[in-house]
């Protein structure tokens, strides 16, 4: 956002397209945020398109590759832990230090002890280190805590705990709020309390209207896909008790008087949705969980509907059952099948996950998740079409013929030598020429949308549903 608005009149002068999107850069900002943009496919887009084009022009000219999804420097990387600590020692050459060196002066104005960042994905990392580099040229007796699920995933690949020494002075995998009372010297019994949002810009974000984030567990309830990073990296499941959670929905809700919940759990537990089912939020809501026998009752389905439910993300991951057994997903296809049909005739989207490459997949299974699809896509709203990758730490990685993903001493991945010949250039060329160009597939495909995915899919779901 901060970017956005501080396009210079002169990036103008790089094309007829730039030109536009500075025009209506405004409106075109306000139109993210409100409703009626999501009832027409074509001018959001339009909309999406002008943003980002936007963005990639202002990290040109900061020599950064920039869009709405991600952020890159092509000089530096974020899985190098040298090319981090460059970032830190130059603060200034941050396209975004004019923005934080401001809002960090100000933080340390009361003169904290402690300043804590949480890193959760790849594409925060140079920014942060940056950011921790600047605090450290301030008061550099101040001591850096540096936590998230990033941080936690390079921990448990192995990352020693003094890599960024001199820089940042503890390092937290898992969840952080014990560590954190430790260190400042509270020695009594950690309790959950509900989350406060009130220091955030909530109104101020990319949606019409507050989404209310929420997490009720942290980790999988599962805990058994092969593969699964969570599994691989030993993350306990720790729910917050069923009863409170709702309470806190109830409140929040009331308090905030959100336009969406998004639930933000690995994976929503049954008896969390039974709980959900029977006390209505106030407000509509969505999150990801798994195909269990509770969605195929249709009844169930239409409780979660009249409880504001307006789509579920799933992760089928295959249509083929051979390969859903050996990834032990606990899944049963016919199961699946029933799920999908009782949540559509309840009038609950679907927002389906499936991947592809896995190492038990072949070509041969892929078309039967093609034929899956294709007979299931009248009850399939969105699809994430992924390819696999491999979990550096993953038990089963052992087995494979492995080799670097990223030249970096912070990869989380592995490329591996595909058992059956079903390489990353053969899968792409199948998802791309065949299985998306599919009659039946392609306007699944078509209807997703771009860079925000499904977290702008629920808002077109509730104007369709209007």
């Amino acid at each position: 956002m901060y970017l956005l608005k501080d396009v210079s009149p002169e990036y103008a002068t790089t094309g007829r397209w730039t030109t536009r999107a500075c025009k209506n850069r405004e409106s075109n900002l306000a139109a993210l945020q409100d409703i009626t943009i999501y009832q027409n496919i074509s001018r959001y887009r339009r909309v999406v398109a002008d943003t980002n084009h936007l963005l990639n022009v202002a990290g040109k000219f900061c020599e950064i590759d920039l869009s709405l999804a991600d952020y890159r420097d092509p000089s530096l990387s974020p899985v190098k832990s040298a090319d981090l600590m460059l970032a830190a020692e130059k603060p200034q050459a941050n396209p975004f230090y004019t923005y934080f060196q401001h809002r960090l002066m100000k933080a340390l104005e009361d003169n904290p002890e402690f300043v804590g960042f949480s890193l959760n994905y790849l594409s925060q990392a140079l920014c942060t280190f940056a950011m921790i580099g600047f605090v450290k040229q301030i008061a550099p007796r101040l001591k850096i805590v540096l936590g998230g699920s990033l941080i936690t995933s390079w921990m448990k690949l192995g990352t020693r705990k003094d890599i960024f020494q001199g820089l940042v002075d503890e390092m937290v995998a898992g969840p952080g709020e014990e560590k954190l009372l430790k260190l400042l010297g509270i020695k009594e019994g950690l309790h959950h309390f509900s989350p406060d949002y009130s220091v955030l810009p909530i109104t101020e974000y990319f949606s019409p209207g507050v989404i209310l984030p929420y997490s009720s567990a942290s980790g999988c309830y599962w805990h058994k896909c092969a593969f699964c990073p969570e599994k691989a990296e030993g993350n306990p499941y720790l729910p917050v008790g069923i009863s409170q959670v709702t309470q806190e929905l109830q409140a929040l809700t009331k308090k905030l008087n959100p336009s969406l919940i998004h639930i933000l759990d690995s994976s929503i537990s049954p008896s969390l949705l039974k709980a959900l089912a029977q006390n209505p939020l106030g407000a509509p809501w969505y999150g990801f969980t798994r195909i269990t026998e509770h969605l195929t009752d249709a009844d169930f389905c239409l409780s979660l509907k009249r409880s504001g439910c307006a789509m579920l993300k799933l992760g089928i991951e295959s249509g083929d059952q051979e390969v859903l057994d050996q990834l032990n997903k606990g899944i049963d296809l016919p199961a699946a099948s029933a799920a999908l049909k009782a949540l559509k005739k309840a009038g609950i989207a679907t927002y389906c996950y499936f991947l592809f490459g896995t190492p038990p997949e072949t070509e041969e299974s892929a078309r039967k998740t093609l034929d899956f699809v294709c007979r299931h896509s009248d009850c399939l709203d969105y699809l994430n079409l992924a390819i696999f990758n491999l979990p550096a730490t993953s038990i089963e990685a052992q087995s494979l013929a492995t080799a670097d993903f990223y030249e970096g001493d912070l990869s989380l991945y592995k490329n591996f030598s595909h058992p059956a010949g079903w390489h990353r250039p053969r899968v792409r060329n199948f998802l791309e020429k065949i299985f998306k160009k599919h009659p039946a597939i392609a306007p699944i495909v078509n209807r997703t949308p771009d860079f925000f995915t499904s977290n702008h899919a629920t808002f077109f779901v509730l104007n369709n549903d209007d």
